[in-house]
């Protein structure tokens, strides 16, 4: 009898690439509530709030109305016809208007943004700290997944994911206000194309918010990177230690009054070493050292020259985001190096 032999083509092994997809999604389903959910809900508390207000601005003026209150550039109205009222708006208001509506927008997009600085902020402290605290790291270093590969993506999920997130909510939450808007147009007879989406430029704002990506990974770099260093070395209680050394650094840097050595003020070691250690995971913290173009235009219409792109990326040609982000990377090598031999709990 002949033996039929049955040969198997060897399993391939999975690209390098795929254990680090798989470490991403293991950050998102394990913090899902702050990277997802946390910025949706400030940006829906922040229309509610939105649509609150105009509630209770529309009542107020209804009211006044009613009573003869209500005067506009000194002729009494009884009610609000944006269409007629906006007719005769010349060049000069129709920009303040444009500008006004973008401030707005940027406004209405903050509150996703705040809540993406705190999220990132006690995610990177709890991070590699948790994992030791419950000692769950036991169980993970069980696994083929390497020190490197573990800390980087956190570092990622901090630098990428979750942002990339709140800006997607923020842009949500920027639709969603001028929708409020467009609504409120409608009902007092005006023309939301012409007194809203024409004029200001949503869709502008709303591409800048999602450009910034790059910016603010590079930019929160030295703060991610201390807070995860913290979290892989701190015993107990990492955010105290966390806030405690820079800013008792620069106590002690004032209280002596070291950097008189190097002819700087004590406040450069304030602004270029604790609040970057401490605060770079604030979107547009990046300000003070972007480049402006000379703005002859005041009140709000000069807000678009503020979110330029071109004033966005300046910061990208300053030594202090790149100093900062080669500090930062280098405590995230030590984090690295540092979770190789802190198992205990």
């Amino acid at each position: 009898m002949n033996a039929v032999v049955e040969t198997r083509s060897p399993v391939a092994a999975p690209h390098a690439t795929a254990t680090f997809k798989l470490l991403l999604k293991r950050e998102f389903w394990e913090h899902k509530g702050g990277f997802f959910w946390a910025p949706l809900v400030a940006g829906a508390i922040g229309l509610l709030m939105t649509i609150m207000a105009i509630a209770v601005g529309e009542v107020a003026m209804r009211r006044a109305a009613r009573s003869g209150e209500l005067h506009i550039e000194g002729v009494q109205v009884n009610g609000l016809d944006l269409g007629m009222l906006t007719q005769k708006l010349g060049p000069e208001e129709m920009r303040h208007l444009a500008g006004g509506i973008d401030l707005s927008l940027f406004l209405s997009a903050s509150w996703p943004l705040i809540v993406l600085a705190f999220v990132v902020f006690f995610y990177c402290l709890g991070a590699l700290y948790d994992e030791r605290k419950d000692r769950s790291v036991l169980f993970w270093k069980s696994l083929p997944l390497s020190d490197r590969d573990t800390v980087l993506s956190k570092a990622a999920s901090a630098l990428l994911v979750a942002p990339a997130l709140a800006l997607l909510a923020a842009v949500a939450t920027m639709l969603g206000f001028m929708l409020v808007l467009t609504v409120v147009v409608l009902l007092h007879g005006g023309n939301p194309v012409q007194l809203l989406w024409g004029p200001g430029s949503p869709l502008s704002v709303m591409s800048q918010f999602l450009a910034a990506l790059p910016v603010y990974a590079l930019w929160a770099l030295p703060t991610v990177g201390w807070l995860l260093l913290v979290s892989a070395w701190a015993r107990s209680k990492p955010i105290l230690w966390a806030l405690m050394i820079p800013l008792f650094a620069g106590l002690f840097v004032s209280w002596f009054d070291l950097m008189q050595v190097f002819n700087l003020e004590t406040t450069w070691f304030w602004k270029n070493i604790v609040a970057r250690l401490l605060t770079s995971v604030f979107p547009g913290s990046w300000v003070d050292v972007a480049q402006f173009e000379h703005i002859d235009v005041e009140g709000p219409a000069a807000f678009r020259n503020l979110i330029s792109l071109k004033a966005m990326y300046s910061t990208l040609l300053t030594p202090q985001l790149w100093i900062g982000a080669a500090v930062g990377a280098a405590m995230i090598f030590g984090t690295i190096r540092l979770r190789r031999w802190r198992d205990e709990g």
